[in-house]
């Protein structure tokens, strides 16, 4: 049990609750042609950053525990480390290493999986997110997994493809598809058999999370175990049929099954397969391993069942133990600031919508699932509609905002935090004119906020767990915009390797610190900053915050 913090005798604490406001997805862009942060008009924005100690924080790369500063951030390692304050190795640095070294093949799940299937004769399959976006997976763990299992006597290998075009170009599946089909190909012999079975946009089947949409889940069981959908003899047909009749990108879709026949799937489970979910990210990974593993299922029929050895590439829920087979072991995250906090006796309140509340709760409290404190813990969801983020960009900004006004005129919470999902959701659309509205939106909310912080005498913390809306178009290595097959701009959905803001409004500030913020820094800074600004000593080992006290 963590002891409380020690008081900063060089602080007084401000009359009400210092608020985390996180705006998802919101950096300081590279390119003026392609920041939709810069295009939109966001006067409370701009004038708290030009009026108010700010500062440029990291969060991208090592700054956020990936293998390199090449890695984008996302919005898990990103709520890691503003929760915990320091930097952990994160899913996609942990895989990599396990699978460079060969240790996750001698562990006793990979021969588990390996076993069974030998045993059996029977299948192993690999489902996942099919790309090096290395944010929820990496396709070349994929393909060192394909080359052991042949090594290891493996003979019949299918592989389920959930399609990016959010982490990666949003109309690059063939890239990754084409170059795979060749790899495939050049394993294809001495009994070994390995084939593409079934796929589908990301945002369109399997990869739900927080409850949003189950029935994405639902449509990714059937068409990856049972193998029901519309049939094509490969998947480069699917991918080009399906964007002719859908004009959708590619995280948009729609599923598609491989027969050779256009009546017999060649990938649906049967009993004793195995199956490996190769994704090493938890928040879209949990509801399709509650799908394999939960011996009874509320939110869909899943019709026969087979009897399959499920695994996943990681630990996706510590508390929950799921799946009950894993690859890899999760950093053990520990001593976060919500812990902290409980154990000084500060109550504090997380809310977001259904999109981010994960991410305010179980990732910002190091992968935990449950609170700390009962008493002192108290979040709240506001359920997300169920539209595509390009029809309704403000999302549920405003409700997010109604709800920390009424804590902060309260007076109940010492601490608050909050997620905007905005930039990020609507970011990941490649729609420049909604990102546009989505960040109008979210400024009329920091209006809100901003004047029930002064009335309440607190403390406001602008920031953000990594970026998105300010990079929107591709660019080549010299700054120059991309063209798409059309000669337009090519739509930029992925994140970014930009900086993000660190703004401190303070309306009753005493002048304990320097206007000048520390440069340098990371976003997992930020834990020590608010502990800081409640008045409380930064534990020992936390990551310096922003203030430079006088």
């Amino acid at each position: 049990m963590l002891l409380s913090l020690k008081k900063n005798p060089k602080f007084t604490p401000r009359r009400g609750a210092v608020v985390l406001c996180i705006l998802d997805g919101v950096g300081f862009g590279k390119y003026a042609d392609g920041d939709a942060v810069k295009l939109a008009r966001t006067p409370v924005l701009d004038e708290l950053m030009t009026n108010n100690p700010s500062t440029r924080l990291k969060a991208h790369g090592t700054a956020v525990g990936m293998p390199s500063d090449e890695d984008m951030g996302n919005s898990e390692v990103g709520h890691n480390a503003i929760g915990c304050g320091r930097v952990f190795s994160q899913g996609a640095k942990l895989v990599e290493e396990a699978v460079k070294s060969k240790k996750l093949f001698a562990g006793e799940t990979w021969k588990k999986l390996i076993d069974n299937v030998k045993s059996h004769n029977s299948t192993l399959h690999f489902m996942g997110l099919f790309s090096d976006g290395n944010v929820h997976s990496n396709i070349n763990h994929l393909k060192a997994m394909i080359e052991e299992a042949k090594i290891s006597g493996v003979k019949h290998v299918r592989i389920h493809a959930l399609l990016d075009g959010r982490d990666v170009p949003e109309t690059s599946a063939l890239d990754y598809i084409d170059p795979f089909e060749t790899f495939l190909t050049g394993l294809n012999k001495d009994g070994f058999d390995g084939r593409i079975a079934s796929g589908g946009g990301r945002m369109v089947i399997t990869m739900d999370r927080y409850g949003a949409n189950w029935d994405m889940v639902r449509r990714g069981w059937e068409i990856h175990v049972h193998g029901k959908g519309e049939m094509f003899k490969n998947a480069h047909d699917a991918v080009e049929s399906l964007r002719k009749k859908s004009g959708a990108i590619d995280q948009d879709l729609p599923p598609f099954v491989i027969s050779d026949d256009g009546k017999t799937p060649i990938g649906a489970m049967m009993d004793h397969d195995s199956v490996i979910f190769f994704n090493f990210r938890g928040d879209r990974a949990l509801e399709i391993t509650k799908a394999f593993e939960a011996d009874t299922l509320a939110e869909f029929d899943r019709g026969i069942r087979p009897k399959v050895m499920y695994a996943g590439m990681m630990e996706y829920d510590g508390d929950l133990h799921a799946p009950k087979l894993y690859l890899v072991t999760p950093p053990e995250i520990d001593r976060t600031m919500d812990e902290y906090l409980c154990a000084t006796g500060v109550p504090q309140l997380a809310v977001s919508e259904t999109q981010k509340f994960g991410h305010v709760t179980y990732f910002f409290n190091g992968n935990r699932s449950g609170k700390f404190n009962e008493k002192l813990d108290d979040y709240e969801e506001i359920r997300s509609d169920i539209v595509p983020f390009e029809q309704r960009p403000w999302m549920k900004c405003a409700q997010i905002t109604d709800r920390v006004i009424e804590a902060i005129s309260s007076d109940k919470f010492g601490m608050i935090r909050l997620n905007f999902p905005n930039g990020d959701m609507v970011g990941h659309t490649g729609n420049m004119e909604a990102v546009i509205v989505a960040m109008e939106s979210l400024d009329l909310c920091l209006a809100r906020i901003k004047e029930a912080v002064k009335r309440a005498g607190g403390v406001l913390v602008i920031s953000a767990d990594h970026g998105n809306a300010d990079d929107m178009l591709e660019h080549d290595k010299n700054g120059k915009v991309k063209l798409d097959k059309n000669g337009v701009p090519a739509r930029k959905t992925s994140h970014s390797l930009n900086p993000v803001p660190c703004i401190i409004y303070d309306p009753e500030s005493k002048e304990e610190y320097s206007s000048d913020l520390r440069n340098g820094l990371g976003i997992s800074s930020l834990a020590a900053t608010c502990i800081e600004l409640l008045g409380y000593e930064a534990p020992d080992g936390y990551d310096p915050s922003v203030l430079n006290f006088k």
